[in-house]
């Protein structure tokens, strides 16, 4: 049904799964992303491009709860209606595209290898970085 109703339109583009390399690069590329999938909902608010979830639940409500991820179930109309206002609407666009990415900052991996290194060294942790209730662990 969708093939039949997208495939073949300028601007769209109907995928199979993608590399994660190459996933990156078209969600990177992309104004706005309509998907199923929770890793989707996980990654493009990293690349801030909002998400429409063809869903009536999602297990990444924290992307919805921030603003950068929108619930639209799978109502053609009202999934048309959504993307429509988000594509021509750019205040709305933007207020979904400049949310912070609930899912992190991006310098976890950062964070670890510092964080191994002052471990390793036996030097404290920043507090900033403690478990909450660990406060002056080692």
């Amino acid at each position: 049904m969708v093939h039949g109703l997208l495939g073949g339109r300028d601007r769209i583009r109907l995928v199979e799964p993608l590399p994660y390399r190459q996933l990156i690069g078209v969600l990177a590329s992309s104004a706005l992303v309509l998907t199923d999938s929770g890793g989707i909902q996980e990654e493009a608010p990293s690349l801030g491009v909002p998400v429409l979830v063809l869903r009536e639940v999602t297990e990444r409500q924290e992307a919805v709860d921030a603003g950068c991820a929108r619930l639209v179930g799978t109502d053609a109309a009202v999934v048309l209606a959504e993307a429509r206002r988000l594509l021509l609407d750019r205040g709305a666009w933007e207020q979904m595209a400049q949310v912070a990415n609930p899912f992190g900052d991006g310098h976890a991996a950062e964070r670890a290898v510092a964080a191994i290194g002052a471990l390793v060294a036996g030097d404290p942790l920043p507090t900033s970085w403690q478990p909450a209730g660990r406060e002056g662990a080692r």
